[in-house]
């Protein structure tokens, strides 16, 4: 599955950022759909925060406004090239979201965004698991990703940005129980909700 589109869109900054504000305009533009996450969080200037996944900072930029401890992560040095540039502010480390190499109980807040669609579901569960050891007790995971459309005009559109521009994962994740795989690890979901027609999901858990 997939096309060029997609190696395109991550080797050319422009076309990326093209893509993503596209697609956030179903939820009323880029600003919201990047804060979708972290709506209700008390987030200050000494919250730990970790921006699993980071990519290219789009996220890290918003949550730089609100604590000076802010952290991301991502296996691509060129994304994280990109993210220093674009976000001074934050620290950054390059490894793999399934083997931090973080301390126990470390942040307060643990923040993702359209990344778990990308991860195999053996994966998905090992991340899920280490998400939850680096949380401090009462810590806070966040994320937004793909969700399956409740609503069935929203069907065809999610299908051709698929078929564009991701692999079976992200079909697979529309197929996952992400509340019950939180659960199951140990997470007390505290908020599901749905956007564009179901298309996307925001959950947020507490260890």
């Amino acid at each position: 599955m997939a096309t060029i589109l997609r190696d395109w869109s991550y080797r050319y900054q422009w076309l990326y950022d093209g893509i993503s504000r596209l697609a956030a305009l179903s939820v009323g533009g880029e600003a919201r759909f990047r804060q979708l996450a972290l709506q209700g969080l008390t987030i200050d200037s000494d919250t730990q925060v970790l921006d699993l996944c980071c990519g290219s900072g789009q996220t890290t930029q918003f949550l730089v406004n609100f604590s000076q401890n802010v952290t991301g992560l991502d296996a691509s040095p060129k994304s994280l090239q990109r993210a220093r540039h674009n976000v001074p502010l934050a620290s950054y480390v390059e490894a793999f979201a399934e083997e931090m190499p973080f301390a126990d109980n470390l942040f307060d807040v643990v923040h993702t965004s359209v990344a778990l669609h990308e991860m195999q579901p053996q994966q998905l569960r090992k991340i899920i698991s280490e998400v939850y050891r680096v949380l401090k007790p009462g810590g806070v995971f966040t994320l937004v990703d793909f969700h399956a459309p409740t609503n069935p005009i929203f069907w065809p559109g999610v299908s051709m940005f698929l078929l564009l521009f991701e692999t079976e994962t992200a079909w697979q994740l529309l197929k996952t129980d992400l509340s019950e795989l939180l659960t199951e690890t140990g997470f007390e979901v505290s908020k599901l909700t749905l956007y564009a027609g179901g298309s996307l999901q925001v959950i947020q858990a507490n260890k």
